[in-house]
């Protein structure tokens, strides 16, 4: 952990030794709500509702303060998850025990849950904006970097041993991400965010093998994906906001009814 705010911070600093004339540091906070799935497991759905939140800064890279860039630092929690009302809606037997190899059976076997998997990440998000001034929208496109820092997993019924000392790993420790963003500027320095985000490599491989029938088993090889939509609010500390005074010929107002501040660099 001291690890990562040591680079995160590090980051920081290396993009304000290289600011231009136009650009300045903008502190934020978000928290909110990751409604994720994972690609592979046999359940689809957003139906895993977890944690986002962090904080992060933003550099603006032109005088008009159209473009701008952010890096946050962020606990984000994944996963998927199924349950049914009624036991029997998935049959373990069709499975080859192999898959069963690493089930703590100390843990009581579940005959609801198809599927529970937890996946906390520690995560560091670089992305750039562009802001269309008259809506107060702002789309932003970049990828992250996170650091696994705690799994469980639930499958079929059974809690696996996923421990991030187990070895071998059953999750890769870093997962890295594309993602889409989309800020709607709700009241001067308050924001609804809401990100699109999806792994660009897989978090876990693993073979399943299908019993056909008593002397037959087809085996697949499956890649997990983490896939999510995220809803935060964001606020913005340092920036100032005036009323938009811009009108068109018929005295109408363009654009939002608060902007941006920008500052006199000359």
């Amino acid at each position: 952990m001291k690890k990562l705010l040591s680079i995160f911070f590090l980051c920081s600093f290396l993009l304000a030794a290289h600011t231009l004339e136009a650009q300045r540091f903008i502190g934020f906070a978000a928290a909110g709500a990751n409604f994720s799935q994972i690609e592979g497991d046999d359940v689809h759905g957003f139906y895993k509702v977890r944690a986002n939140a962090g904080l992060g800064v933003k550099l603006h890279l032109d005088r008009q303060q159209k473009w701008s860039m952010t890096m946050e630092l962020l606990f984000s929690q994944k996963g998927s998850y199924k349950h049914y009302k009624t036991a029997g809606q998935f049959d373990t037997t069709k499975y080859a025990s192999e898959l069963f190899e690493d089930v703590d059976r100390s843990v009581p076997f579940d005959p609801l849950t198809k599927c529970n998997i937890s996946l906390d990440y520690i995560q560091i998000p670089v992305m750039f904006h562009y802001e269309d001034m008259r809506t107060g929208f702002t789309f932003g496109l970049g990828f992250a970097w996170g650091r696994l820092v705690r799994a469980r997993d639930v499958y079929n019924g059974f809690l696996r041993t996923t421990s991030l000392r187990s070895n071998p790993k059953v999750y890769n420790t870093s997962d890295w991400s594309a993602m889409v963003n989309v800020d709607i500027r709700l009241y001067k320095n308050l924001s609804l965010g809401i990100r699109w985000e999806h792994s660009l490599v897989p978090v876990r491989e693993m073979t399943v093998g299908f019993v056909m029938d008593q002397n037959n088993i087809e085996y697949e090889q499956r890649k997990f994906y983490n896939h999510l939509i995220s809803l935060r609010l964001v606020y913005y500390f340092n920036e100032k906001f005036v009323p938009n005074t811009k009108t068109n010929v018929r005295g109408e107002r363009i654009g939002t009814p608060w902007v941006r501040e920008i500052p006199d660099y000359d």
